[in-house]
């Protein structure tokens, strides 16, 4: 079940569908609307992309929270757990579940350590597949968990107790309940889950949807290790009109209406994440920055690194992997003109 095959070989399918893309249109086959979107993005100019040789063999470099060394991409959990941002496509998280059968997910779990991925971020109850990946094929993958912030001080005190001891290398508490936490003016459980987790001994991180937790928390000096924020630019069709956003909108349930919140969009205005991160001195780990799937790694990793994220958690499907590993260290490579300092 883990012995794989070289990962370089027959899984960049990125590089496969761009050439077979381009020979389809030069060759004047029908594509589907989805292939002609793709191509464009793959064509544009003002890609910092790969070519396809570009990175062979490299793998992600890391940076340091404290003493935690993690690379600079996180896997993300979602795919595995089958929670997907699906919009109105009702079928995509029963369609993530059949794909990641176990098999799949320790084979996908090794593919990323192979490529220099050494942390996922992922949710409690699919810490069990993690560990058993450990056990059977020897992995010595990270975990990045969440914890619910709230105001029974045992509970949380337990929950963080019961995650450490399974394996948690670090715990964040959960964007939107941190989120719901601030909302209604609870920001001592947030400060207070924070305390628990470092007294375990692990780096404690602050999640959060909202640029106003952020906000909260460095106002009343909470002092977390890092944070986990949403960051993504809103250049995609199915993004809220600018002027019909609201605050706290995903706490407020869907709405058929295509002016309001329908599971698409997780960073109501990136401008002012950036600037106000730019004046955070703690290590940011920017999390749904391709918008769950609408926007191309190759813009959505080049916007978060060089505007001031210090990782990037990332869903992938195991064929994804490689090719976004490439893409990313290149991009790394690249940056140049980034404003703020790293931090990681």
């Amino acid at each position: 079940m883990c012995e794989l095959s070289d990962v370089s070989e027959g899984t960049d399918r990125r590089s496969f569908l761009n050439r077979a893309l381009m020979a389809a249109a030069g060759a004047g086959a029908a594509i589907s609307l989805e292939e002609r979107i793709l191509l464009a993005a793959m064509q544009d100019g003002e890609s910092d992309g790969p070519k396809q040789d570009d990175a062979e063999g490299e793998t992600m470099p890391c940076g340091k929270i404290g003493d935690l060394k993690m690379s600079r991409m996180l896997l993300g959990g979602n795919l595995i757990g089958g929670w997907a941002h699906s919009r109105d496509l009702l079928y995509v998280s029963q369609l993530f579940k059949a794909y990641n059968t176990e098999p799949k997910i320790l084979e996908t779990l090794q593919l990323a350590e192979q490529q220099g991925i050494n942390t996922i971020q992922i949710d409690p109850v699919c810490q069990g597949v993690v560990e058993k990946y450990k056990k059977q094929c020897g992995g010595k993958i990270q975990t990045m968990l969440c914890m619910h912030p709230t105001n029974d001080k045992k509970a949380v005190q337990e929950e963080i107790k019961r995650l450490v001891d399974k394996g948690a290398t670090t715990l964040y508490t959960h964007g939107a309940v941190t989120d719901t936490r601030v909302r209604l003016n609870e920001i001592d459980a947030v400060g207070r889950a924070v305390d628990l987790i470092k007294q375990e001994g692990v780096k404690a991180g602050i999640g959060s949807h909202s640029l106003q937790t952020p906000i909260a928390s460095e106002k009343n000096n909470l002092n977390p290790d890092y944070y986990v924020k949403t960051f993504h630019f809103d250049r995609y069709w199915s993004a809220i009109p600018k002027e019909h956003r609201e605050e706290w909108c995903w706490h407020k349930g869907q709405s058929i209406d295509h002016n309001k919140y329908h599971d698409n969009i997780f960073c109501l205005d990136a401008e002012k994440t950036e600037a106000f991160m730019a004046t955070v001195k703690k290590p940011w780990v920017a999390f749904k920055v391709l918008a769950a799937g609408a926007i191309h790694p190759r813009f959505g990793f080049s916007y978060a690194f060089r505007r001031g994220a210090d990782f990037i958690i990332v869903g992938m499907f195991d064929f994804q992997i490689a090719g976004n590993v490439k893409l990313a260290n290149d991009l790394l490579r690249k940056i140049s003109s980034r404003k703020r300092p790293w931090y990681a």
